[in-house]
């Protein structure tokens, strides 16, 4: 276990989970460690995994894990609570939050949950505002100006990182299928925690448009036409062409016009006198 926390809060220093905000509400001074020269509050990381912990217990004592609600407005914990509920069962609710849907009955999404688990209580305040009025208790990622009201168990942790909150919850769906005998504390979870990870739409549409040019481009060049060294080279006979340049006219042959002597008086002007 003391090998296990030392590797977790590694992994938390690396997803930057220690890192807090400039302000610091009263009830969260418990949780911070030091304040950097830069006024950052830093969270003590050793009771953040005891956090984890705690809330990891709490939600394995819910025998049916459909009565466990996830919910995240924040679009950085979308991805990760839907992951968080695909390997734990639980109920996501990513996105907009339903006003009512702990309260009003006649809603068609009128859920009776008996545990609660936000990502920041600034901007999941409706859900835990209608979990007090139902007596349901609420487990929440506080950061160090987080409001801890109707709060029952408060991870300290930076809730506005999205490596961050994908740790978190992964720490989390981790321990919940430790504590239910699922997986081994001998074994390591062959998930990663980068598939928890938020990515922007824009950037895999990107990435896939790039992927299909990347396919559609053909590297092969075209291959040389091969020479075959084999077949015997064409040699040429220069006594062949000195017997065609024989026949085609002799040098001593008097020329086809005749040899101009300039000697000889031309016929017609034999007959003139000067």
């Amino acid at each position: 276990m003391a090998l296990t926390r030392e590797d977790d809060i590694q992994k938390m220093l690396v997803c930057k989970t220690h890192l807090g905000t400039r302000n610091c509400n009263h009830q969260m001074k418990r949780y911070v460690f030091r304040r950097t020269a830069d006024g950052i509050h830093l969270i003590h990381l050793g009771k953040t995994w005891e956090k984890v912990m705690v809330a990891a217990r709490a939600i394995v004592t819910i025998e049916n894990p459909a009565d466990v609600i996830v919910a995240s407005q924040r679009p950085y914990g979308s991805r990760a609570v839907l992951k968080f509920s695909q390997y734990t069962g639980t109920n996501p609710m990513a996105g907009r939050w339903m006003p009512g849907t702990l309260t009003n009955q006649i809603t068609t999404k009128f859920m009776e949950p008996r545990l609660l688990l936000v990502t920041d209580p600034r901007t999941d305040s409706q859900a835990i505002r209608e979990a007090s009025y139902a007596s349901i208790p609420v487990i929440a990622l506080v950061d160090t100006d987080s409001p801890l009201q109707n709060v029952d168990i408060a991870i300290p942790a930076n809730n506005k990182g999205k490596e961050s909150i994908a740790l978190l919850y992964w720490l989390l769906a981790r321990e919940v299928l430790y504590l239910r005998g699922t997986l081994s504390r001998g074994m390591e979870w062959e998930v990663m925690v980068d598939s928890f990870f938020w990515r922007d739409p824009e950037e895999l549409m990107r990435q896939d448009e790039e992927e299909q040019e990347f396919k559609a481009e053909t590297w092969t060049a075209p291959r040389p036409a091969q020479e075959d060294w084999s077949a015997p080279a064409a040699t040429e006979s220069w006594a062949d062409a000195s017997a065609g340049a024989a026949g085609d006219g002799s040098w001593d042959a008097p020329a086809a016009g005749g040899t101009d002597d300039w000697s000889a008086v031309t016929q017609g002007a034999e007959g003139q006198q000067w």
